[in-house]
C-alpha cells in the first residue's frame, strides 16, 4: 500500500480489498470470523425457511381453493324459506343470460348414513344431472374409474375412492344409504333405506371429498329425499371466480325476493381468513430469524472495529477519509448479508420446487407417514413459489443486513486517530 491514499473515489479498489481482507479468517480475529460465519448461516437459513414456508402456505391456499371451487359452485342459490325450489328450470334459463356465467347446476342435497358389511359412515349425497357431473373437474378427471355415461338413467352412484375403500366396495357392488327422513307411519317417521350400485369412483385429491361425497342422478335423489319435482338449490359456476360479487349483484336485481345467494367467499370466509392470518403471522415470526442474524452482524463488526482501531488510525493518517472508512466496514458487513441472502434464495427455491419429493423421501427414511391427508385434506404437499414474494423476502434480508452495518461502520469512521494510536 502506498505511503498516502490518493484514490478517494467511493468503493475504490483499496476499499474493496480491505473489506475482503477483514472478512477472511485469521488466527487473531478467530472470534470475529466465527460470528461472521454464524451471521451468514442465520441469514441463509432465515431466508430459505421464509421462502419455503410462504411457498407451501401459498400452495395450500391455492390447492384448497381449487379443490373447493372444483366441487362447489361459485354462487349457490337457496330458497329464502329453505323450501325446495320448484321453478328451477325457468330460473336456470334466466341465470344463463348473465355475462360471466359458465354453468348452472340444480342439485338435491342431503346428509345420510352409508352402510355396508364393513363400515357405517356419514356422507353427503348430492343429486345432479349427468351433464353437470361430467363438467366437474374434481370428479371427471384422469383418475376417474368406471363411467359417467348414461348416469341419469343408471340409478347408480359416483363415490369418492376413499369412501369405496373404507367400505370395501368395488364397481358394480351396492352401497346402502339410510336417510332419517322417510315415510310417515302411525308409529312415526321410518328411515328410508335403499341400496344403490356404484358406477364410478373419483379421486379429487382432497380427503374431505374423497371420503364423504356421493353423487346420484337428480331424479333418483328427488325421489329418495321426497323432493317431488323440486331441488335444494342451484349452483352457478363463473368464468372468473373473482368476479363473484358483481354477478351476485345482478342476480339480486333479477330475483329481488324469495331467494338468498351464497358466494364462495362468504361460504369459506372463516377458512380462508384463518389461512391469511396464519400466513401473515408465520411471515413475521420467521422474519425474526433474519433480524437475529442481522444483529449478529452488528456484534461481529463492533468487535472487528475495536480490534482494528490501530489500523483505522493509520489509514486516517495516510489520507483515508471518514467516508472511506465507513464504506470499508459497510462493505464488510454487507458482503455477509448479500452472500447469506443469495445462498438462502437458492436453497429456498430449490427446496420449494422439490418439496413433495423431499416429503416422500423423509417418509421413506423415517418409516412414518408425513403430512397425512386425513388431517390436512390434501393428498400431497403443495408449494406455489411466488416470484414477487420471493423478491420481497430477498429485499427484506438485504435491507436488514445493510441497516445492521450502519452503526458499526459509523463508529469506525468516527474513531479519533490520536486516541486510537495512544495505546498502540
Amino acid at each position: 500500500m502506498p505511503d498516502t491514499i490518493t484514490d478517494t473515489r467511493p468503493f475504490s479498489a483499496w476499499e474493496r480489498m480491505l473489506a475482503w481482507r477483514y472478512l477472511r479468517a485469521r488466527r487473531k480475529e478467530g472470534v470475529v470470523s466465527v460470528i461472521a460465519g454464524f451471521s451468514f448461516l442465520g441469514i441463509m437459513l432465515g431466508v430459505a425457511t421464509l421462502i419455503i414456508v410462504m411457498a407451501v402456505m401459498n400452495g395450500f391456499r391455492n390447492e384448497l381453493m381449487d379443490k373447493i371451487l372444483g366441487f362447489n359452485g361459485h354462487i349457490t342459490v337457496y330458497s329464502a324459506r329453505l323450501q325446495p325450489i320448484r321453478d328451477y328450470e325457468r330460473m336456470k334459463m334466466r341465470i344463463r343470460t348473465i355475462d360471466g356465467v359458465a354453468t348452472v347446476m340444480p342439485f338435491v342435497e342431503g346428509q345420510v348414513m352409508a352402510s355396508s358389511s364393513r363400515a357405517a359412515t356419514g356422507v353427503k349425497v348430492r343429486g345432479v344431472r349427468g351433464v353437470d357431473l361430467r363438467a366437474l373437474r374434481g370428479v371427471n378427471n384422469g383418475k376417474l374409474k368406471g363411467t359417467l355415461e348414461g348416469f341419469d338413467s343408471s340409478d347408480g352412484l359416483a363415490v369418492g375412492y376413499r369412501l369405496a375403500w373404507k367400505h370395501g366396495l368395488t364397481l358394480g357392488e351396492n352401497l346402502t344409504l339410510i336417510s332419517p327422513d322417510g315415510a310417515e307411519t302411525p308409529f312415526g317417521v321410518t328411515p328410508r333405506i335403499r341400496a344403490f350400485p356404484i358406477r364410478a369412483t373419483f379421486e379429487a385429491g382432497m380427503s374431505l371429498f374423497d371420503s364423504s361425497m356421493v353423487y346420484m342422478p337428480l331424479k333418483a335423489a328427488q325421489e329418495y329425499f321426497n323432493m317431488d319435482d323440486g331441488v335444494t338449490g342451484i349452483e352457478i359456476m363463473l368464468t372468473d371466480p373473482q368476479n363473484v360479487d358483481a354477478i351476485k349483484a345482478k342476480l339480486e336485481e333479477m330475483f329481488p325476493t324469495g331467494y338468498q345467494f351464497i358466494t364462495w367467499k362468504r361460504a369459506n370466509k372463516t377458512f380462508f381468513g384463518a389461512l391469511a392470518v396464519e400466513r401473515n403471522v408465520m411471515f413475521l415470526i420467521l422474519a425474526l430469524i433474519i433480524l437475529v442474524a442481522a444483529l449478529n452482524i452488528i456484534s461481529g463488526l463492533i468487535m472487528l472495529v475495536k480490534d482494528k482501531g490501530g489500523d483505522i488510525a493509520i489509514l486516517r493518517t495516510m489520507g483515508a477519509t471518514r467516508a472511506s472508512v465507513l464504506r470499508v466496514f459497510f462493505m464488510t458487513g454487507a458482503a455477509i448479508g448479500i452472500a447469506g441472502t443469495v445462498a438462502g434464495v437458492i436453497l429456498g427455491v430449490v427446496f420449494a420446487l422439490n418439496v413433495e419429493n423431499i416429503r416422500q423421501f423423509l417418509s421413506w427414511l423415517t418409516g412414518t407417514h408425513l403430512f397425512p391427508p386425513e388431517l390436512y385434506y390434501l393428498s400431497q404437499l403443495p408449494a406455489d413459489l411466488d416470484v414477487s414474494e420471493t423478491t420481497l423476502i430477498a429485499v427484506l434480508a438485504l435491507a436488514l443486513s445493510f441497516l445492521a452495518t450502519i452503526y458499526p461502520a459509523w463508529r469506525a469512521a468516527s474513531l479519533d486517530p490520536v486516541e486510537a494510536l495512544r495505546y498502540e
